[in-house]
């Protein structure tokens, strides 16, 4: 072989290997793009998710609360004058006219 096709087979080999780099690079840029984007769309839904137990929880508190007053006597006399018009012997009942 001569001296000019051996520089030439490494030129033409260098070549492809820069070529191959750049097109992995490439590659691998795209993708980083794509996962830094789904990593946000993932915090962004976290965020949501937590706002949304935050919430819950305060509902539970909320029903427990409600739960504990269902079953105390005030409910029960509370109840009993609103829908059933019950009071004690010894209350004064105010009418609006």
């Amino acid at each position: 072989m001569s001296r000019y096709r051996r520089n030439k087979n490494k030129s033409t080999g260098r070549l492809s290997i820069v070529c191959i780099v750049v097109i992995l690079l490439a590659v691998m840029s795209i993708q980083i793009a794509r996962l830094h984007e789904k990593n946000q769309e993932y915090i962004a839904r976290e965020q949501e998710l937590i706002e949304q137990l935050e919430e819950e929880t305060e509902r539970r508190d909320e029903i427990a609360e409600y739960e504990e007053y269902v079953g105390s006597q005030e409910y029960v006399e509370d109840t009993a004058k609103s829908k059933l018009g019950l009071v004690y012997e010894n209350e004064i009942i105010f009418k609006e006219e």
